[in-house]
């Protein structure tokens, strides 16, 4: 059966795959990735952070359940080594200077024993803080059959959240914080094209007009969001 990830990674890649960005960017500082450092990035999506760990002169592999995601990561970082694997065992056969998993945990159904098992002396994680400080869940609500039902944030996105789990993985928090990370759109059809991903294309006048208070003078559109990030070492 074909994995929904890939059904939709060419549009993915194309419109989502940069939006982690600054998050991304903020934990290659604080973990100081440069030269020599060796980075694996678990749930790796289509390649970005591979291709930014490759231009800091870091050693990139990345993992993903996907196989469409994992080869449009291939040619987007070439030099990185980049697998199909289970995000709950991402990797056998030595361990990392740095383990990052970007919106990753949700996915898994014990994230402390997942957390436990990345073989990396930093582990960073990172992933979408709490709903009032995203832009995008107003499109999302609009589009929920029952406005509201998943209103109450889960435990990564809440403030510490991260952080707990690292905890309870039994390493040593080193830095958090709050990162903001934008997704724009430069009009209406990029819009539906990036909230739907080709899905329930009917319900495109709703995303319209959920998304009609972050319209730009230009006509596109400016979703202010934000992620959460901890990271921590062994």
């Amino acid at each position: 059966m074909t994995d929904p990830w890939s059904e939709v990674a060419e549009t993915w890649a194309e419109l989502w795959g940069g939006f982690a960005g600054p998050a991304q960017r903020k934990v290659a500082e604080v973990t100081g990735i440069g030269p020599g450092t060796r980075v694996l990035d678990i749930g790796c999506g289509s390649g970005e952070f591979l291709a930014y760990v490759h231009e800091l002169g870091g050693q990139a592999a990345g993992v993903d359940s996907s196989p469409q995601m994992v080869a449009l990561a291939k040619k987007r970082a070439p030099h990185a080594e980049v697998k199909v694997g289970d995000v709950d065992q991402p990797w056998t056969g030595g361990e990392f200077d740095v383990v990052t998993a970007f919106n990753v945990l949700q996915f898994v159904d014990d994230p402390v024993k997942t957390v436990d098992e990345f073989m990396g002396t930093q582990i960073a994680l990172a992933g979408w803080a709490e709903r009032a400080t995203n832009d995008f869940n107003a499109i999302d609500d609009a589009l929920s059959d029952e406005p509201g039902e998943d209103s109450e944030d889960s435990e990564f996105r809440k403030p510490g959240g991260f952080e707990a789990v690292l905890r309870e993985a039994k390493l040593e928090v080193t830095a958090s914080g709050i990162v903001e990370v934008v997704w724009e759109a430069p009009d209406d059809d990029t819009l539906i094209r990036g909230i739907l991903l080709g899905e329930d294309e009917h319900n495109a006048p709703t995303v319209l007009a959920a998304a009609k208070p972050f319209q730009t003078a230009d006509g596109g559109y400016r979703l202010v969001n934000h992620f959460r990030y901890a990271v921590a070492a062994r």
